[in-house]
């Protein structure tokens, strides 16, 4: 999806426009979907084998229609949400973008655009700003022509360039997101670099996460504890450096903390995702979930799938826990961790996740990790071949050390 995280989907929006919200039906009811992302479109021109994507997502229904997606925004205003994703995919693909984000302005929400860039033109960045977008979040792979490309599988990374230059001519904060993994994240000096020359005022270095295409290519993007302990340290030299002229987000990959990460604060709390076929997700992971029947805006209005739906219910509150969560002191802070991860890594998402080191199967973990710093060994000794997968066809590759990654 565009090259962004599923953990930060987006910087935190600056002066976001909060309205009045409806108050939920009884004092033990969530309160509303503040959180509103809607994946208008599975299409994307670049080919990343982190993508967030669904493996299957070629499998998936038709994409909503505009009159779909403009009765969303107005249901979902009416429930309190205030703050607005557009993503995907890539959602310059989307022909009705402007009018979607024209009607996301007049309702009152804060609008941010997630994107790669492919797509945006003078025109369209000028037509955007009359209909109301707030924020504009660029993605880049990496800081040379040479990375950023064969990452994407396209010849991107000028265009890419020109898109931040209208970023910053049409008054736009300048916010730049580069996914870390295994074959960029000894280059994040040069990626803060490349940043600081193009007028970044936001910065966020999100390493992967694994679902969807990351997951699947996991050994080989997973880096090592070496490589992560040497991009902090070249981030807090460059954020000393640059002091309040850059904000920057590193977020650390799970994999490395005993603590997991209080995932969409709570699932069913604050987070209400449409993906592009209509499907209502809690999280931007859920489809994964066995069990999990997911309604959809086609059948459903946003009140009734956000109190009413077993799948946002699933996770609220504490009932559904195992131990070690059940009774752990910071249950009411972690919520468990991530129910992905737990699924993907244990075979059930109702386990606690096992990247706290209080879970039976934190060893599942530890054993990535142990993997990838043996990964990194033996590249380090000499030229490696790494095969990643995309969608139906597999991308060899040869790492040197020192060196960029070439075809």
């Amino acid at each position: 999806m565009s090259s962004a995280t599923p953990v930060g989907h987006g910087l935190a929006a600056p002066n976001a426009q909060v309205g009045m919200s409806q108050a939920p039906r009884s004092a033990s009811a969530p309160g509303p979907p503040l959180w509103l992302l809607l994946e208008l479109t599975y299409r994307c021109p670049l080919h990343c084998v982190f993508c967030y994507n669904p493996t299957d997502f070629a499998n998936t229904g038709p994409e909503l229609g505009t009159g779909d997606w403009i009765r969303v925004l107005r249901q979902a205003r009416a429930l309190g949400a205030v703050q607005l994703g557009l993503s995907g995919g890539e959602p310059l693909a989307r022909e009705d973008l402007e009018p979607i984000v024209a009607q996301a302005h007049t309702l009152g929400y804060y609008i941010n655009l997630i994107t790669s860039g492919i797509g945006m033109t003078e025109a369209r960045i000028r037509a955007l700003k009359v209909a109301g977008l707030d924020h504009i979040q660029l993605s880049f792979q990496d800081s040379t022509r040479e990375l950023n490309d064969f990452l994407s599988s396209t010849r991107t990374f000028e265009l890419k360039s020109k898109v931040a230059g209208l970023i910053r001519q049409h008054g736009y904060p300048m916010v730049l997101n580069v996914v870390l993994h295994r074959l960029n994240i000894d280059h994040v000096g040069e990626i803060l670099e490349m940043a600081e020359a193009l007028g970044a005022q936001y910065v966020e270095l999100a390493n992967t996460q694994y679902y969807g295409w990351a997951w699947l290519n996991r050994e080989h993007l997973l880096p090592s504890r070496a490589q992560l302990e040497r991009a902090e340290a070249t981030t807090r030299r460059f954020r000393e450096r640059v002091g309040t002229r850059m904000q920057i987000y590193f977020v650390v990959p799970d994999y490395f903390e005993t603590r997991p990460k209080a995932c969409m604060s709570g699932l069913g709390s604050v987070f209400l995702g449409i993906a592009p076929d209509g499907t209502a997700l809690p999280c931007h992971a859920a489809r994964m979930l066995p069990g999990l029947q997911l309604p959809n805006v086609r059948e459903s209005d946003i009140r009734a799938i956000w109190y009413d739906s077993p799948a946002f219910n699933r996770f609220r509150g504490e009932a559904w826990m195992k131990e070690p969560c059940r009774s752990c002191p910071e249950r009411a802070r972690d919520f468990g961790g991530c129910r992905c991860q737990a699924y993907l890594l244990t075979g059930d998402a109702d386990n606690a996740d096992p990247v706290c080191d209080l879970s039976p199967h934190h060893h599942r973990v530890t054993e990535a990790v142990a993997r990838a710093e043996q990964a990194a060994a033996a590249a380090a000794g000499g030229v490696r071949e790494q095969a990643l997968v995309f969608r139906d066809h597999r991308i060899s590759i040869a790492v040197v050390p020192g060196d960029p990654v070439r075809r």
